[in-house]
């Protein structure tokens, strides 16, 4: 055999052999990776048949002795906290906080109130059947906007800094002053916040280096590169992946990055790599929604505001009733110094600044806990509490936020610059979020039967002084001096209608 053919057989042969250990090589990949597919399935649905809680009570709309409010972030939570919760619970009945490394001791006596963004897993340190569940839920792509657009709000307060490394040393010479909660102690944002404050500076630092394009050359707020990540940026990070997509879904299922459950980590993981599997979350997601006390919408907000009044309030008043004797004792302007959201940072940067604003870096900023009278209270007084309330602090946080968004103008996020995201970016958030999509749609068949009993219980929940309202024309209630008016009306009404038939009567016997 000549040299040429015995070389073209030595080709042939290593090809062949190249091809056999390809071969080999896919099908060891293959096998491995149907082998992790069964092993996660296993690990999930485990999870999942240890998590359906089948012999959970049949009276989930009464309250129980504890209330656990499970937090979902930007879905309007803080307001109902301050103000629903502290104008019925005293602040000895909130349990120590539980946000993030505050973890939760159930150990304070009277311990009866729980709010907190720590995820469902929480429950497993509460007594279950001594413990109600509520909670908010909100349209997915909005909470995903509205996670970035406040991530982007609290990060731009450190911008009056010259770098990092000034706020770095800023932190360490304020935080150790205060036994308030940082926003930055809280989760997500313990997490969010660092990472959009760094972007921020690392833009800042690239503008004055001249190496982004000029902010004129964009029209979106949501996608101005050289001011703040752009959205698209900010949904596709792992970090977004991490905490923020299917994120109602995993916090209501104790899943979440913050979880007390030994195994979350396992399982998200496992979530992760085959999301096939997450439909084994969802469920269990649903089911958990199906037992709670209550579940809020936030595109509803009146109806669920007035919901949560008369469907946990009234019952918080009623409990309340016993303890009358209690609330008298206390201080009338007790505040209790763990329950604070003042954020130690933020009061920093409004030092330097000058400003007297301390309010907090939280999603509402705090106030003080003014123990109201509570044996004077009736849902129609609660809810004109709360509108006042409400109003109050909603013009507190748009001050606080058109101050912050100054720091990254002309990035100035509102519903209406919403719309100019494009139809694409808006259909990635559906899809990255398709299990909260599936659950909200299914928290809002859930309300709407919370509406149903509410409607066909009235008498249970609204007390007689609420059943002024229809005559009042108000919302929440009336002044005595107009329910005077209009029973002096329908009684001139009924006087005439007597007197009219009187009057034909009269004139038949005449005839």
């Amino acid at each position: 055999m000549s040299s040429g053919s015995k070389g073209m057989a030595c080709v042939y042969r290593y090809g062949i052999l190249v091809i056999f250990l390809s071969w080999v090589s896919a099908s060891l990949l293959v096998s491995s990776s149907e082998d992790d597919y069964f092993r996660c399935e296993s690990v999930v649905r485990n999870w999942a048949d240890a998590s359906s809680e089948r012999g959970i009570k049949e009276d989930e709309l009464t309250l129980k002795d504890i209330l656990f409010f499970l937090h979902v972030p930007r879905t309007g939570g803080r307001t109902y906290f301050h103000c629903f919760l502290r104008k019925i619970y005293t602040s000895a009945q909130e349990c120590p906080r539980s946000y993030d490394k505050l973890r939760f001791d159930p150990s304070k006596p009277n311990c009866r109130l729980v709010v907190t963004h720590d995820d469902y897993s929480l429950m497993s340190k509460l007594p279950k059947d001594m413990t109600s569940v509520v909670t908010i839920l909100r349209d997915p792509v909005d909470r995903v906007f509205s996670t970035y657009e406040f991530s982007v709000e609290v990060a731009a307060r450190f911008l009056v800094h010259p770098n990092l490394t000034s706020v770095a040393q800023m932190s360490r010479r304020i935080r150790p002053k205060s036994r308030a909660v940082s926003t930055l102690d809280i989760w997500p944002w313990k997490y969010l916040v660092p990472w959009m404050r760094g972007d921020l500076f690392a833009r800042r630092d690239a503008r004055e280096l001249g190496r982004l394009r000029k902010t004129e050359e964009f029209s979106s707020p949501y996608d101005m590169e050289d001011m703040v990540m752009p959205l698209h940026e900010f949904i596709n990070d792992p970090i977004a992946h991490d905490i923020i997509h299917n994120g109602a879904t995993f916090q209501v299922a104790g899943l979440t990055n913050n979880s007390y459950a030994v195994e979350s980590h396992h399982v998200r993981s496992c979530v992760r790599k085959h999301p096939e599997l997450g439909h084994f979350v969802l469920e269990v997601a649903k089911h958990r929604l199906d037992h709670m006390l209550y579940v809020g919408l936030t595109e509803e907000h009146r109806k669920s505001a007035t919901m949560f009044a008369k469907l946990v309030g009234a019952q918080v008043l009623s409990q309340s009733e016993a303890l009358n004797s209690t609330f008298k004792q206390e201080t009338s302007n007790q505040t209790e110094p763990s329950s604070s959201f003042s954020d130690s940072e933020a009061d920093g940067l409004n030092q330097i600044e000058g400003s007297t604003n301390n309010q907090s870096d939280s999603e509402v900023p705090s106030s003080t806990h003014v123990e109201p009278a509570r044996e004077n209270m009736t849902v129609g007084r609660l809810m004109e509490i709360y509108e006042t309330c409400i109003s109050s602090l909603r013009k507190t946080q748009a001050s606080r936020r058109t101050l912050s968004l100054k720091r990254v103008a002309p990035a100035n996020f509102s519903k209406k610059a919403r719309l100019s995201v494009p139809a694409t970016i808006l259909q990635q958030i559906q899809y990255l979020n398709s299990l909260d999509v599936e659950l909200y749609k299914h928290a809002q068949n859930i309300f709407i039967r919370q509406e149903k009993h509410i409607m066909q219980s009235a008498e249970i929940f609204i007390q007689p002084e609420d059943l002024q309202t229809a005559d009042c024309g108000g919302s929440y209630g009336c002044p005595p001096w107009k329910s005077l008016l209009v029973i002096a009306l329908l009684a001139i009404v009924v006087l005439i209608m007597l007197f009219l038939s009187t009057g034909r009567r009269t004139n038949k016997v005449k005839k």
